[in-house]
């Protein structure tokens, strides 16, 4: 069976470079970059691993809705200069790297659904919690930082709803960490009670007659940007792209 190792390159070395003293220290973010991967590799044992890596195309997510991820640190300028040449680290030592238009994100994401569709089994590397959204069946989220997969049970007991239900979740109370809106007046604590209540988005609208005036109308007045709220939080698992997994075959893969 292949089992893939995803990384989310510009999640592992923005963080990498931020605990460092000198943020000029390049050849110290190649190294522990490098360093890092090759212990993931050590612990999951994969088949094939590619590190995904943002590009710098306008995400159709910004055309979307413009405010997107508003307000964000760019990367520093020695990072983003150091970027070829951590690659090409990576590179020579058997961990290739595979370049997004513009969010590494639904490169991720399509990725692995079509590894797991075809009965392949994946882990992908990040500390982003969107990831969380995907199918949990053959998938691990592994957090490098803390050393530990994700713990879904216990994020759906923090949010107070189920894995099915978080994209509504955004939809309904917005994302704060990405600039996603939500509903204006709907805080997190309101988006569960009405997804406990309701289950779904769709079943909510279909009973706004069954909520006070005040609420329904807040839900009413939001449903355009609960629609942009969702369809924000959704990650593309479809995305073309020319990938062909033996490009990524593991160096001591058997």
């Amino acid at each position: 069976m292949n089992k893939l190792l995803i990384i989310d390159g510009l999640n592992l070395v923005r963080r990498i470079h931020a605990a460092l003293p000198d943020e000029n220290d390049i050849t110290s973010v190649q190294q522990r970059t490098l360093a890092a991967s090759q212990k993931m590799l050590l612990q999951h044992q994969p088949t094939h691993v590619i590190v995904v890596w943002d590009g710098n195309e306008t995400s159709w997510r910004k055309v979307l809705y413009e405010d997107y991820k508003k307000g964000r640190k760019p990367m520093p300028t020695a990072l983003s200069e150091g970027l070829a040449k951590i690659k090409t680290t990576l590179a020579d030592n058997d961990i290739h790297s595979f370049d997004a238009q513009s969010e590494a994100d639904d490169v991720i994401a399509t990725i692995a659904t079509k590894v797991i569709s075809n009965k392949g089994e994946v882990v992908i590397v990040s500390t982003d919690k969107g990831f969380s959204q995907l199918p949990t069946k053959n998938l691990t989220l592994w957090d490098h930082f803390n050393q530990q997969t994700f713990d879904i049970k216990q994020y759906e007991k923090k949010l107070g709803v189920e894995q099915y239900q978080l994209l509504d979740f955004i939809a309904l109370a917005g994302d704060s960490g990405n600039k996603i809106p939500g509903i204006t007046g709907i805080g997190p604590k309101s988006a569960a009670d009405l997804l406990n209540k309701f289950r779904t988005l769709a079943n909510l609208y279909r009973s706004l007659d069954n909520l006070g005036a005040k609420q329904a109308q807040k839900l009413a007045e939001g449903k355009e940007m609960a629609r942009i709220s969702y369809k924000l939080a959704q990650l593309q698992t479809d995305i073309p792209l020319n990938v062909n997994l033996k490009q990524f075959r593991a160096k001591n893969a058997d």
